[in-house]
């Protein structure tokens, strides 16, 4: 049968939409990130399409699915949705292997295809502490290493004494025998000190696949040290008759048990009144004969300290005393009130007697032959100009 040539002509605009239509579809896919032993899915989708198949493959180029079709016999990968505008796929239990580029294809003419690379994310090892052993003296230098393996990319390694970070720290990365996935590690090299004893501290590895859930290590430190004494009365002012009590508080590791007291240097004198309880020494009915110095000393099989307290006896009916008036006190303060009021009566008779009247400096001549005061004032009177200033005045 031949067509005419109008039909023909339709036959071929036909052909040509169709072929100008399936030029300009495109596959849409998107990449993935998955944590190892989780599932990934892949998706292409094709806006418009008309009736072309689409198909998977993995980073082998073996196909996966064509349509709605399994190709590959992978119990993990299963189909998800198969539509003329949409392929899905997914792969359970993700291993490091399955990391790679996927394609999606639309088998038009010529093929279109959409690459989506599927990461995979190795999940770092719970991190173990090594280097410490239980316990540890104070001032030995100490270096504990925190490790991690398996990490995808590699972890990062923070450590923390009592929640707060240590920044000094000094860190590792080496590649896995996979040559996929690293060991991390990290070490803190300190010397032993007695502040660090039951302090903890944490290694904390963080990454991308814990979800914003670091992994975390734990270790308590055990330092042993020599004890520390201190000695602490139960009164300020001891006062014979009275009772006192020395304790002696000593700190160590382990805990020095039981201390020692001494007085000058030997034993306690008085055992009766003087009696050792625990770290506590009670002194009942004090003296002047217990007046001295007392010793504690603490040991424990790291070593030993000790401290001294002196003890001074007050004697109640002197300090009555001295909470009156002081005599002696106000007798020299009287003392020292008339002692200025002597000299400020002498000072201003002498200034009085300095200043009665006003003297003739430089007396007229011929004075000297006058037969008194005033007849030399008076004779002075010519030759001297300002005499009236020269005139004495007797009272």
């Amino acid at each position: 049968m031949r067509l005419r040539p109008s039909a023909l002509l339709r036959f071929y605009s036909l052909c040509g939409l169709l072929i100008q239509g399936s030029q300009g579809q495109f596959p849409l896919t998107q990449n993935v990130t998955v944590v190892e032993g989780g599932t990934a899915n892949l998706t292409c989708r094709v806006d418009q399409n008309d009736n072309t198949s689409l198909q998977w493959s993995n980073p082998a180029q073996q196909t996966l699915y064509f349509d709605d079709k399994k190709a590959l016999r992978d119990n993990r990968i299963e189909l998800v949705r198969a539509s003329w505008h949409e392929l899905s796929i997914s792969v359970s239990d993700v291993s490091l292997s399955d990391e790679g580029q996927y394609t999606c294809s639309l088998f038009t003419m010529p093929v279109k295809t959409s690459k989506a690379f599927l990461t995979v994310l190795g999940v770092p090892e719970k991190p173990q502490i090594s280097g410490f052993t239980s316990p540890v003296m104070e001032g030995e230098r100490m270096q504990l290493t925190c490790k991690t393996a398996g990490s995808k990319p590699a972890a990062d390694i923070r450590w923390f004494k009592n929640d707060k970070e240590i920044k000094d720290v000094k860190y590792l990365k080496e590649e896995d025998a996979n040559r996929r996935t690293f060991t991390v590690s990290s070490t803190l090299d300190f010397r032993a000190d007695r502040s660090d004893d039951g302090a903890v501290l944490r290694c904390r590895v963080d990454h991308e696949s814990l979800n914003s859930t670091p992994q975390i290590a734990m270790q308590v430190l055990e330092i042993h040290y020599t004890p520390s004494v201190k000695i602490i009365s139960s009164s300020s002012w001891p006062e014979e008759g009275q009772s006192i009590v020395l304790t002696c508080e000593s700190k160590g590791k382990p805990l020095p048990e039981p201390v020692l007291w001494t007085k000058d240097g030997g034993e306690l004198p008085d055992p009766e009144r003087m009696v050792v309880n625990g770290r506590d020494l009670r002194i009942s009915f004090l003296n002047k004969t217990d007046n001295g110095t007392y010793r504690c000393e603490a040991t424990n099989p790291i070593g030993q300290n000790s401290t001294e307290y002196v003890l001074i006896v007050h004697d109640p009916n002197a300090l009555a005393g001295q909470t009156g008036p002081d005599h002696a006190l106000i007798g020299g303060i009287v003392a020292v009130v008339v002692f200025v009021t002597l000299c400020s009566i002498i000072l201003l008779g002498r200034y009085l007697a300095r200043h009665k009247g006003t003297y003739l400096t430089n007396e007229a001549k011929g004075a000297e032959d006058a037969p008194d005061a005033d007849t030399a004032i008076i004779n002075a009177e010519g030759s001297q100009v300002n005499a009236e200033e020269k005139k004495e005045y007797f009272i």
